[in-house]
């Protein structure tokens, strides 16, 4: 029974102001490395400022916004007490989206969701979202962290992200570019990214059995370290890419496996046609397969397979194209083409085995 004596305080309701200070002053040295110059004042405002007269360089600017959570793979974070990588994951699934079109990631914004503020523990988050930012190239301008008690347990949080990027119009990426004949780009993956975690999960803890600390032979590491590994982000290596070829689309492989995604960038009259046999998919992928007992198209629409970014580029680009991605360390191959869509082809599908 609650103590009704004396006077309801926001504390004794759970939501503890001065570690929510605290926590804003920890992370403030790796926003601030973040930092572009358009960006003007520092956090603590009410809202991030964006200079947007950065844009009058452009001769028809497009604005292009995207927003994405990390899904249940914060609860690995969560059980492992590791609470710096997670943002890199959050980043990533903007960011990517983002580029996607052609768009230049300007800026992000996060919110985090927890139980109770441990200052430390929610700048260890902000790090990972900094350091992302850096790779992407874009500004951290601000964002909220909320404390829900009642509604989160102490150690329990959420994150999300929403990011701004622009692209000059005439240069903006798509299906109206795609022809008969492109080359499909692969680029390889650096694990599960962050889609399908609810699948993984139940695989590996309620059908396998195992622990985050199990060590895992063909993965070299732990099976938490594994599942832990931070999704690649790509925006700037698909951004030189634009520099240095020509480019007519990006398919960011999220939720819905690489089919699926590379379909949303297809025209209605093309196919995307996918060899498996180019490309092996990592071990983790496997290891899912073979301990759930999970069919190949069920993995296939669900995880990326070791394909987290597709560029569609015209065929006589394709080798300049992978010479720049090998340049900035992206593995990456021609893994298909475009094709005419005939009898009940559909925008993309894979083909063949995977290689061995």
């Amino acid at each position: 029974m609650s103590d009704t004596t004396t006077g309801a305080s926001y504390a004794a309701a759970g939501v503890d102001i001065e570690a929510g200070d605290r926590a804003v002053e920890l992370m403030k040295e790796w926003v601030k490395k973040t930092k572009r110059p358009e960006v003007l004042g520092g956090l603590g405002g009410f809202a991030g400022l964006f200079d947007a007269s950065a844009l009058k360089r452009y001769e028809r600017p497009l604005l292009a916004s995207a927003t994405d959570g990390v899904g249940t793979k914060v609860d690995l974070a969560r059980k492992m007490g590791v609470y710096d990588t997670i943002g890199h994951d959050l980043v990533g699934m903007v960011v990517d989206d983002l580029v996607v079109c052609g768009a230049e990631p300007l800026f992000m914004t996060d919110y985090i969701c927890v139980g109770k503020v441990h200052p430390e523990r929610v700048a260890a988050i902000v790090k990972g979202i900094a350091e992302g930012c850096v790779l992407a190239g874009c500004a951290l301008v601000g964002g909220e962290t909320a404390e829900h008690p009642g509604l989160l347990g102490e150690d329990d949080f959420d994150v999300a992200g929403a990011g701004t990027g622009v692209v000059e119009a005439d240069q903006l990426l798509g299906p109206d570019r795609i022809r008969t004949g492109d080359a499909v780009i692969a680029m390889a993956s650096s694990g599960l990214h962050s889609n399908g975690y609810s699948l993984v999960r139940h695989v590996v803890f309620d059908r396998a059995g195992w622990s985050l600390d199990r060590e895992v032979p063909e993965f070299g590491r732990t099976l938490g370290e594994e599942l832990l590994e931070p999704t690649k982000i790509y925006s700037l290596d698909c951004l030189a890419l634009t520099r240095t070829t020509e480019v007519h689309a990006f398919s960011h492989v999220t939720g819905g496996g690489l089919a699926a995604n590379l379909a949303r960038v297809v025209p209605d009259a093309l196919h995307a046609r996918v060899d498996r046999s180019t490309w092996t998919p990592g071990a983790v992928f496997d290891l899912v397969g073979r301990a759930g007992n999970v069919e190949r198209l069920e993995l296939e629409k669900t995880l990326n397979m070791g394909v987290g970014m597709i560029a569609v580029v015209p065929a006589d680009s394709a080798d300049a194209a992978l010479t720049t991605l090998a340049d900035r360390g992206v593995h990456a191959w021609v893994a298909g083409e475009i094709t005419e869509r005939g009898g009940h082809a559909t925008g993309a599908a894979l083909s063949g085995d995977y290689a061995s």
